[in-house]
């Protein structure tokens, strides 16, 4: 009856804001009993709902770009150098969407800007000008805008144009692919500013692939794929004459109009943390955030600032980033304290059908997500694709922020909380860690330590809760991860996602909590807390493989060498270059793996019909992930190489099981193990 009452008043012709409290007071009820009615914890499907837009087969919808148009339709480039308005892309009426091809003969565009009568775009080489002058929906006019040379490496990707508030507008020029990174043609690696008559001014360098950029409260910001000198995702925020990081692009720091005074020989190759190697190089800039690899994502892309005004949910204010590599959408809240930009980044949403490289907003507060994987792999199966991401109008319960306090941190919820649960250490652990800044392509997780809980003040509304911790374990530069698997809404709901990742370059001033305002269950729990956080850590790194799982070197006692040599290699598309292979029972095998793709794979051979279960193991490593190979400690991993860097090899010796059967081989890198897999038949 209740239910039926409320929907009637938000029926009725009231005040705006009464309705809108009264929605978000339904959405939350209509959670609740939906999730009492069937059973079940809730899922991202309650709350963000996949909605999959039709493409015709003959449409290789490969997206690079995306545009909403104010009559509604949808613009779309695509890296087959074609252009297409989609109308009724939300699917009214009918259901049914329009597809019209507006441009072709394009070079690879990944980036589309619409401005009123025409659209620019991105090609390899140039911003091009797309001009329908007779009106017929045709582009007539490709005029040349703006131009920057090219070698011909297939790596030199171009992003852009997107507008600034000052009616400017940036590209980015992605590195070539010589070895793990190169700058052969000038301002590859570089961020440039775009001017109304196509002069192009150097902003900032240290880019290695940014295909994600554009403004957040003012400010550019960039995200950055781990890789040579990248060990994780991150976001960093660009301000004229910054350096992110990969010093391929200073190869132009000296040309003229370059606002970048670092050379290649000023970056040190140490393995330090990269925020320790800023503070006594200055010039580089360290992330504002960090995306832990294989744990957020492996592949940042695009970014949207949520400008809904609450039409995409609670979250008003916050970033949305998109990850190529697990089709996914992470969250992203961000703070100033003492002027630099940090935050936390969270788990959103998962199970897009391809890799996420473009986000746009529609015109109903909606988000259309455009995707992409020949060449650069992902999770989802399908080859390209385009979804929408609608709020159904429930509230999930999540962690909302995680703000830096001079003790700690205070942690703000969407839905208030159980004060017992949210007062207990033992609902939380806290850890610290990072990574290195070096040459190699990417990083094992450094310096990881847990952090113990002195205390907690959780806020009498139940909206928020501050951890207080030992002010000699926050460290700056490093990542913070805050996990609360034992926190519980006032409803008794568990968090929709749990976890939280908050990058520390600054710590807040201002007053420290006061011991008196501690719940007595964390006033009596610090050790609990202690022991928590220590157990949390162990777990996430169990005992390392037996090294005779992992044989490099022929054994002395194979006199007359292996019975068999098999060569296994990697093709585009997460997929090994052989789907099967047989070898004899009982024989002496010398199996050669050739990591001839541009990201990290390992190659582990498992027990019959046990690939996903290992990959599955692997992906709960956690932080001890990369340190261990994404090698679980399991009796199904029969025998297996390292993690290996891209155009790297690693040659395996062992002796082939002796019962015959199917045996799997699979790459068990977090996000690989379901489409890189397969067969090693065991024969007699």
């Amino acid at each position: 009856m209740f239910l039926e009452n409320l929907r009637a008043i938000f029926n009725m012709k009231i005040e705006y804001q009464m309705k809108k409290y009264a929605f978000i007071l339904l959405g939350i009820l209509a959670t609740a009993s939906l999730a009492i009615a069937q059973n079940r914890p809730m899922t991202e499907e309650d709350y963000y709902r996949i909605v999959t837009m039709p493409i015709p087969q003959d449409i290789e919808m490969e997206v690079g770009g995306l545009a909403v148009l104010p009559d509604g339709r949808l613009g779309v480039s695509t890296r087959r150098g074609e252009v297409w308005m989609i109308g009724n892309p939300y699917m009214t009426g009918n259901g049914r969407p329009t597809f019209k091809r507006f441009a072709h003969g394009l070079h690879e565009p990944l980036g589309l800007l619409y401005r009123g009568d025409h659209f620019l775009i991105s090609q390899r080489g140039e911003v091009t000008k797309l001009v329908d002058t007779n009106n017929d929906g045709v582009a007539d006019v490709y005029d040349s805008f703006a131009r920057w040379p090219l070698s011909g490496n297939y790596h030199q990707y171009s992003y852009g144009p997107v507008p600034l508030s000052n009616g400017d507008m940036i590209v980015t020029l992605n590195l070539d692919w010589i070895g793990k990174g190169a700058s052969q043609s000038k301002w590859r690696g570089w961020m440039l500013k775009l001017g109304e008559d196509g002069s192009l001014t150097p902003w900032a360098t240290g880019l290695r692939s940014p295909a994600g950029f554009g403004q957040f409260k003012g400010d550019i910001f960039y995200t950055e794929n781990q890789g040579d000198w990248v060990g994780s995702g991150r976001m960093t925020h660009l301000e004229k004459g910054d350096f992110a990081g990969n010093p391929a692009g200073l190869r132009w720091s000296q040309e003229e109009g370059s606002p970048v005074k670092l050379k290649p020989a000023d970056i040190p190759d140490t393995g330090e943390p990269l925020y320790d190697v800023a503070k006594t190089t200055p010039g580089i800039k360290p992330p504002a955030v960090w995306f832990p690899h294989t744990l957020m994502g492996i592949s940042t892309s695009d970014f949207k600032e949520d400008t809904t005004g609450g039409a995409f949910g609670p979250f008003a204010g916050q970033m949305f980033v998109g990850d190529q590599g697990h089709s996914k959408i992470m969250r992203v809240d961000m703070e100033k304290v003492n002027g630099v930009w940090q935050g936390a980044c969270f788990p959103f949403r998962e199970g897009f059908e391809s890799g996420l490289i473009r986000m746009v907003w529609g015109l109903d507060g909606s988000m259309f997500v455009g995707q992409t994987a020949r060449g650069w792999s992902a999770t989802g199966r399908a080859p390209f694709g385009i979804q929408r991401l609608v709020w159904t109008g429930q509230t999930p319960f999540e962690i909302k922020t995680i703000r830096s306090r001079p003790d700690g941190f205070e942690l703000t919820f969407t839905l208030p909380v159980d004060q017992a649960t949210a007062g207990n250490p033992a609902s939380y652990s806290l850890n610290s860690f990072n990574y290195k800044y070096h040459h190699t392509y990417g990083s094992p997780v450094i310096n990881a330590e847990p952090l113990a809980i002195k205390g907690i003040v959780v806020a009498a509304d139940g909206m928020s809760a501050r951890l207080v911790v030992d002010t000699g374990k926050l460290r700056k530069g490093y990542i913070h991860e805050v996990k609360a698997e034992g926190l519980k809404s006032k409803e008794g709901r568990s968090l929709l996602h749990n976890v939280g990742y908050y990058t520390l370059n600054e710590i807040a001033s201002g007053n420290q909590a006061d011991a008196s305002q501690f719940t007595a269950s964390s006033k009596s729990g610090v050790g609990a807390a202690m022991d928590h956080s220590q157990h949390n850590m162990s777990e996430a790194a169990p005992a390392a493989m037996s090294s005779a799982k992992r044989v490099t070197t022929q054994p002395s006692s194979w006199t007359n060498g292996p019975d068999q040599v098999i060569t296994l290699g990697t093709k585009p598309g997460l997929k090994f270059d052989l789907s099967e292979i047989q070898v004899k029972a009982g024989s002496k095998v010398k199996f050669v793996f050739n990591n001839n793709d541009d990201m990290l794979h390992n190659l582990v051979i498992t027990n019959p019909g046990m690939a996903n279960k290992v990959g599955e193991a692997a992906l709960k490593l956690g932080l001890k992930g990369q340190e261990m190979n994404y090698i679980p400690n399991s009796p199904d991993v029969l025998y297996h190489t390292a993690l290996m860097q891209p155009e790297s090899s690693e040659a395996l010796y062992f002796v082939a099981p002796a019962k015959t059967g199917d045996y799997d081989y699979v790459c068990t890198f977090p996000g690989h193990y379901t489409l890189m897999q397969g067969r090693m038949k065991v024969v007699k």
